[in-house]
């Protein structure tokens, strides 16, 4: 399964909370912007 991978988020509303509205699970969504290993304390995929 593919994932969307958000490199940067300079939007005022974050661009994976409104991927999340149009329908893609959270799960499917990784905030490349964090490092790995704060990644599992988010509600979106770690990789």
């Amino acid at each position: 399964m593919q994932k969307i991978w958000v490199q940067h988020d300079g939007t005022e509303d974050a661009i994976a909370d409104q991927l999340v509205e149009k329908g893609v699970p959270a799960e499917d969504i990784v905030l490349a912007y964090h490092p790995p290993l704060l990644r599992k304390y988010t509600e979106f995929a770690e990789s």
